[in-house]
């Protein structure tokens, strides 16, 4: 009887939305914000998308935040990304100016794919940007295109070097992607962090605990309270090794970019500030150009052959099949979305 009452006390918390509601009521708050129409398009869809793949602190969370932002003036709502083609190369620059990253990333999958098809690899660099949500949502789509989808981000300090006691490191995401013969790429994303600090920072909202080992409060002391976490440093997975892949993600994003460092970048979260003008490097390797030069195989098809080795031995699992399970259930289902975050999102809306 009490699983039941539970059951119940939390679907009266909870609303559900299809994936169009959930693009509809981004797009009505980003632009009441001040978003231009076309942002606000870029912006709703990567949230939208990660709430269907279960990546709610990648999803609607966000949309307080973002709104103040752009009401504050840290966030150009408005703003046009630049690129720079620099004819006869492989590279493409771009300036997010200072607004969101979702449209920039956009335009660099725009131009990178048919450099990749033309040089066998392509590459873009993005400056000025801001928070770029679920990496895989965008490699996922080089690899929907028959690209090797390769991405590093760098975000706002939250990880001390190893044996430090001071943030410096963003948790600086890496995302890769690969087409399938099946139709449905192979994604891995991942915090370079234990776990993603979106995911403390709506345990901080909603009051819930954090197992112990994800992070370390102000003084250096282990937390299992979200909110004491989200004053502290996050710790990184892989101990000293993992914080040396998170320097080099650093250096990847926001040195061969020109973008801030995690430790000159201001907060993804408060609306004061400057911009943090982090940076993103996205990579995309045309398969075709190596795979079938040097063995003579497709790689779609070893691909398929590497994961029938994984399937064959019982209790594996292929990277990204929970997210696939989450997304097809969205698709039927909806998604369950707080009651008091879909007031809120109500409210910024205009009612």
């Amino acid at each position: 009887m009490n699983i039941v009452r539970l059951e119940e006390e939390q679907k009266m918390d909870t609303v559900t939305l299809n994936l169009n509601d959930m693009y509809g009521l981004a797009l009505r708050v980003l632009m009441k914000s001040g978003t231009s129409e076309e942002n606000a398009g870029h912006v709703a869809t990567a949230l939208a998308v990660a709430e269907s793949d279960g990546l709610s602190g990648h999803g609607l969370s966000r949309l307080p935040s973002y709104a103040a932002q752009v009401r504050s003036g840290k966030v150009n709502g408005r703003a046009v990304p630049l690129v720079n083609e620099r004819p006869g190369k492989a590279v493409v620059q771009i300036n997010a100016k200072s607004g969101f990253s979702f449209p920039a990333i956009d335009l660099a999958i725009d131009n990178m794919a048919p450099l990749a098809e033309k040089f066998g690899i392509s590459a873009a660099a993005i400056a000025h940007s801001h928070h770029c949500g679920a990496l895989g949502y965008h490699v996922e789509r080089l690899a929907e295109r028959g690209l090797v989808g390769i991405m590093l981000a760098n975000s706002p300090a939250a990880i001390a070097p190893w044996g430090g006691n001071k943030a410096l490191f963003g948790t600086n995401p890496i995302a890769f992607a690969a087409p399938r013969n099946t139709g449905t790429p192979l994604v891995i994303d991942m915090s370079l962090s234990k776990v993603a600090r979106g995911k403390i920072m709506v345990a901080a909202r909603t009051g819930e605990p954090i197992p112990e080992g994800w992070a370390v409060d102000s003084a250096g002391r282990p937390t299992t309270n979200a909110k004491s976490a989200m004053g502290g440093t996050m710790l990184p997975m892989g101990d000293a090794k993992g914080s040396a892949l998170v320097m080099m993600v650093e250096i990847m994003a926001a040195t061969l970019t020109g973008a801030n460092y995690g430790y000159e970048a201001s907060s993804f979260f408060e609306a004061d500030g400057k911009p943090p003008h982090v940076g993103q490097t996205l990579i995309a390797i045309d398969p075709g150009a190596t795979v079938d030069v040097f063995t003579g195989h497709g790689f779609a098809g070893r691909i398929e052959a590497l994961i029938s080795q994984i399937k064959i031995q019982p209790g594996t699992h292929i990277p990204g099949s929970h997210r696939e399970a989450k997304r097809r259930d969205a698709r039927y289902k909806g998604v369950q979305v707080p009651a008091q975050l879909h007031q809120q999102l109500t409210i910024l809306a205009g009612g």
